[in-house]
């Protein structure tokens, strides 16, 4: 049996208490690990670390020149880039999603350490030219790390999410506090063993693995910590904005979704369907950006049901390891919640065109698994419209007139995600641009970037990740003006 521990001022060590919890494997069922479960004073003892480290050490990672950060991060990616294989079947059996995919998410792993190495090393900060009755003057602003950062992630994405906040966090010059999910710590402990050989003083970098309700709370509410990164639902995402006005400290929250697919009768249909396999299939449904609102004109809705339901059926589910379309959802508690959602839209008077159930048959016996599962004659009043599944559902709604369409998909809580699907270019552009969403697409659904940034409107968040953006989150601007004439200012007359 493994035993994970915390990384706290470059000490791997157990949680104070000595308690552990136990880590799934969501393909069997069975245990695939035991991580040490921080309680509050083990943050407390990781955010003392982080504020000496920024604060009081001056010879720390914040006094670090760009070039050398910069340096350092190029070399945890290559150490990274070397272990592809290990992190991504770690990645597996710790979250349940395909090998091919966790192969992606490890890749883009290795870019986006690249890239944030590279941003911090471009130029930054403006110029002003001004003058006024106090003579020349020159006005200039320069970029800040913010201080000690706790960062918290959740489990979808494991060690993709947590390289999206570490790496910008790390190049800007601050100290870090990471929370990896208690359901998938597994590649966290791995990447903090790459972080620990990489010349990184201690206290820099710190891991605190446990419960949200504990570590997170401690971590959102404490005095200490400068500023709060944190990725999952709206609910969680309320708590700490709440935790944060303790300190009006920083925030940055990507938060739940429910996005429109909207698909009109003039679009490439096969295109459109796998298309919107990817958007509510890909890492089972799995995604906070999700397509899983599939809003279609009316016209072709039963020629665009009965293709995605043959496709639907023709995909593999099983273990992860062996790379089929679709592993298991993450966790027993996940599988339960969406079965729940289907019941609930049964009970609602949605019809389900395919799927639906749990799946079981041959290797799946034990893990949590669940067939791909199509909704349809859902409306605005049903739950799983209103609701965030966060399983592989689409949830399918029609629509007549184009002003229908946009009204469906902007009627949500939520704004992160939209995509449109027609082949006349000036309506795309008309619909996307009326779309409340951070991050939209046009004939396409999913593709994610690390030069463009990715963040929410309405409840799906506040700022945004990825891109200049996202190092930008984890910087504050400093105004400096020079008086270029030293001498009396001349304001007041002396009588």
């Amino acid at each position: 049996m493994r035993f994970e521990l915390n990384y706290i001022d470059g000490k791997w060590c157990e949680s104070l208490d000595g308690n552990y919890f136990d880590v799934y494997d969501p393909a069997t069922g069975e245990i695939a690990a035991k991580a040490a479960k921080g309680t509050a004073a083990d943050t407390e003892r990781a955010i003392a670390a982080a504020k000496r480290e920024f604060y009081e050490n001056k010879n720390g990672w914040r006094s670090f020149c760009a070039q050398k950060r910069s340096e350092i991060l190029l070399s945890i990616a290559d150490e990274l880039e070397k272990r592809i294989d290990e992190f991504a079947k770690t990645e597996t059996i710790d979250n349940g999603k395909p090998l091919r995919e966790a192969m992606c998410d490890v890749t883009d792993a290795v870019s986006y350490i690249r890239y944030y190495a590279g941003a911090i090393r471009m130029p930054s900060g403006v110029t002003y030219d001004v003058n006024d009755g106090f003579g020349p003057m020159q006005s200039f602003t320069v970029k800040e790390p913010v201080g000690v950062c706790a960062l918290i992630t959740p489990w979808n994405y494991p060690l993709l999410m947590g390289v999206q906040k570490i790496a910008p966090a790390l190049a800007a010059g601050n100290t870090i506090i990471f929370k990896p999910s208690s359901n998938t710590p597994l590649t966290s402990v791995k990447f903090f063993k790459l972080l620990e050989n990489a010349s990184i003083p201690a206290g820099t970098a710190n891991l605190v693995m446990g419960s949200g309700s504990v570590v997170g709370d401690c971590l959102s509410k404490s005095e200490d910590v400068d500023m709060v990164s944190f990725t999952g639902s709206t609910e969680a995402g309320q708590s700490i904005y709440k935790n944060a006005a303790v300190n009006i400290k920083k925030l940055g929250l990507e938060l739940g979704g429910k996005s429109p697919n909207i698909i009109f009768a003039d679009a490439d249909i096969e295109g459109a369907v796998e298309w919107a396999m990817i958007g509510v299939f890909f890492n089972q449904g799995e995604v906070c950006s999700a397509g899983s609102r599939i809003i279609i004109e009316e016209s072709i809705k039963d020629k665009f049901i009965t293709r995605l339901k043959e496709r639907a059926s023709k995909m593999t589910i099983g273990n992860g390891l062996h790379d089929p379309d679709m592993g298991p959802l993450v966790s027993e508690h996940q599988l339960k919640t969406v079965l729940g959602f289907i019941e609930t839209a049964k009970k609602e008077g949605c019809k389900i065109e395919y799927g639906g159930k749990r799946y079981t048959e041959g290797e799946c016996k034990r893990g949590y698994f669940i067939e791909p599962t199509i909704i349809s004659g859902c409306t605005e009043e049903n739950t799983v419209i209103k609701k965030e599944i966060f399983g592989p559902v689409a949830c399918i709604e029609t629509f007549k007139t184009e002003d229908e369409a946009i009204n469906i998909a902007n009627n949500t809580q939520y704004g992160l995600a939209g995509a449109v699907f027609t082949s006349d270019g000036a309506r795309a552009l008309r619909v996307i641009k009326q779309i409340r969403a951070g991050i939209t697409w046009i004939n396409c659904y999913n593709p994610a970037y690390v030069e463009a940034p990715w963040g929410g409107y309405k409840k799906s968040g506040i700022g945004r990740e990825l891109s200049t953006n996202g190092l930008e989150e984890y910087q504050e601007t400093k105004q400096i003006t020079i008086n270029l004439k030293p001498g009396k200012a001349g304001w007041y007359e002396e009588r």
